[in-house]
This record gives C-alpha cells, sequence and structure tokens, in this order.
C-alpha cells in the first residue's frame, strides 16, 4: 500500500459505490465503472483506494488532453532513427495492465478516444495497427470514469457502454460529512499513522476481492439467472443485449463476493440499479404494450344530424378584405445605345 492513497476501507457510507468498484475488480470484462457526481464528492479518491486492492497496486490517470498514441502506443522513434528498426512503445493502456485507469471528466473526452478505451476495457486486448507496426499485448485494466453532468453529457452510445453506472449522494447527512472531514484531516496530517490504524481492514478488504477472483470462474452463468435478467431487461425496455450480459457478469461476481456457488435472486437485485440505471427506459417496449382498441364512426348517428352550414362555429372569422396595391410603377426606360 503506498502512502498516497487513502485507503478504500476508510471512505464513509458510499456503500453501493464502493460494492460496485469491488465487483468490477473481481471482473473486469464488466466494463468499467461511470461514477456521477458534482465537484468535491471525492470521486478520485474512491478511484485510487480501489488500486491498493488489485494485486499490482497500478494507478494510471488519464489526461484529457492525451493524444491516441499516447493512449495506445506507438512507433518507437530512437529505435526507428538511430538503429533503422520498427519498434513499439507502450502507451497508457500498456501501463495500466493489471491495474486501474482512471478518467477524470470522461464526459469531456473527444468521443473517439472514451470509445477506444471501452473497446480495451471490454476486450481486455489491445490490439495496434499503424506506422508500420502490428503489436497486440494484454490491456486487463478496471475503468473508471467520473464526471459532472453539468458540465455536458456522455453521448448515449458511449454511456451505454458502460458496465456500471451510479451517482454519488450530493447531499450526505451532517454526521457522515464531518465525519468525512475528521478522516481526512488525520490522513493529511499523518498519513502514514491512519494507514497503520485502516490497515487491518483494507486487508480484509483486499483478501475477500482476491477470494473472489479466484471463485469466479467455477460459478456458472445458468440458465435461470439469464431468464431473470432477460425478462427485467425487456421490462426496462433496454436497447441492445449489453444490459444482460453486463447484469449476468455483475450478479455472478456479487456471488463470488458473497462466497456463493451460484447465482441466486439476491445477487441479481444487489446489481439491479448499477446495470440499469443509465439503460432503463421510461416507456415499455411496443410489443409489451397492450393494443388499443380503434374507435368505428357511426354512420347511422351522422346521418341523423342536419348538416351544419358552413362557416358556422368558426368564431371570430372575418371577410376578406379588398387590399389596395397602389400605382403599379413602370420600369424605367433607357436609351438604347446607337
Amino acid at each position: 500500500m503506498t502512502d498516497s492513497h487513502f485507503p478504500l476501507a476508510a471512505v464513509v457510507a458510499a456503500d453501493d459505490l464502493k460494492l460496485a468498484l469491488c465487483l468490477a475488480a473481481i471482473d473486469p470484462a464488466i466494463g468499467g465503472v461511470l461514477i456521477e457526481g458534482p465537484r468535491g464528492m471525492a470521486k478520485s479518491t474512491l478511484a485510487r483506494g480501489l488500486a491498493d486492492l488489485l494485486a499490482s497496486g497500478t494507478f494510471v490517470t488519464l489526461p484529457l488532453g492525451a493524444s491516441e498514441e499516447r493512449i495506445v502506443g506507438t512507433l518507437d522513434l530512437d529505435a526507428a532513427l538511430g538503429e533503422g528498426r520498427a519498434q513499439f512503445s507502450p502507451g497508457l493502456l500498456a501501463k495500466a495492465n493489471g491495474g486501474v485507469l482512471y478518467v477524470d471528466e470522461v464526459n469531456l473526452l473527444p468521443d473517439h478516444l472514451v470509445d477506444l478505451l471501452l473497446d480495451a476495457a471490454a476486450s481486455g486486448v489491445n490490439h495496434i495497427e499503424r506506422d508500420g507496426i502490428s503489436h497486440r499485448h494484454a490491456a486487463r485494466f478496471v475503468l473508471i470514469g467520473t464526471m459532472n453532468a453539468e458540465e455536458g453529457e456522455l453521448r448515449p452510445q458511449l454511456l451505454d457502454r458502460f458496465g456500471l453506472n451510479l451517482a454519488l449522494d450530493t447531499q450526505p447527512q451532517p454526521a457522515q460529512r464531518a465525519e468525512i472531514v475528521r478522516r481526512r484531516l488525520a490522513f493529511d496530517a499523518d498519513p502514514q499513522a491512519f494507514l497503520e490504524r485502516w490497515q487491518a481492514q483494507q486487508d480484509e478488504l483486499r483478501k475477500r476481492c482476491q477470494s473472489a477472483r479466484e471463485r469466479l470462474m467455477a460459478i456458472p452463468l445458468d440458465d435461470a439467472a439469464l431468464e431473470q435478467i432477460s425478462q427485467r431487461c425487456f421490462a426496462a425496455a433496454v436497447d441492445g443485449l449489453r444490459a444482460d450480459l453486463v447484469w449476468l457478469r455483475a450478479a455472478r461476481a456479487h456471488a463470488a463476493w458473497r462466497g456463493a456457488e451460484q447465482i441466486e435472486p439476491v445477487d441479481i437485485d444487489a446489481v439491479e440499479d448499477f446495470v440499469l440505471r443509465h439503460r432503463r427506459r421510461h416507456s415499455p417496449p411496443p410489443a409489451a404494450q397492450p393494443p388499443q382498441p380503434q374507435a368505428q364512426p357511426d354512420n347511422s348517428a351522422a346521418s341523423e344530424q342536419p348538416q351544419a352550414p358552413q362557416g358556422e362555429g368558426q368564431w371570430g372569422e372575418l371577410p376578406a378584405q379588398v387590399q389596395s396595391l397602389g400605382v403599379r410603377r413602370e420600369p424605367p426606360g433607357f436609351a438604347k445605345k446607337p
């Protein structure tokens, strides 16, 4: 554990967010976590604390001004110019392998870079074909993105590709606020003493995540759980099938987190809001709406009613007024050239 990271176990409240981060650490294939909230809500503190629960402890921050070459890697110019050979220079995705890749204000990042990050997070592989280089390397990391919706929304196509989505409580209770400030002041005053005080709880959290990762693949993705999830996704009117897949993986990760051997209804319920928060639509799909009977006009009743004279019921209608067009203007005449 490094003394620069506030321990995740010491974070006050935010239990749902801590659970979602742990599930993403147990199974990175879930596709990352998007955290929404205003400034000053310790979003980066939570992301940094998650890195201490992983074996590598790697925490990589992606700056907003990073180029595509800096992210995926590119040609090593020193080797190309000095030795005349093509050599791959790793980028941030290679550095983040086995750890956490943190993107603050991900909604301000160019869309094509967000798409690139989500591709690598979902596949666990970074494939580069550029500058005469064909290279593949592992890129299994936990993608954590944060955003403040007041500064701009994330496109729905990219929002859907984040596995889990949570919003921080913007108004914690006064007692919680005071405890948050108290712990932060204690950490800033003496980081080493603070870390030692929370060492036991942090070790327990780390061991629980490690044990869950070890038993994850032994838990089957059974049809019974999939059927429940698919029906709920249909009822929520989500677009596409990504929600079904993410929900099933997140439920399995939650079962591993509990130490269970199979997915149970409690696991499906526990992650429902994480998966559907940014995918749920308010209206049901067209197939789920009952058909509305169409009213047939009653011609017999209409024939018995006398026809109303034209213009009746047009309240406020005025007859057309004759407008004077004035004197017609003739185009000016110019003498022809001889």
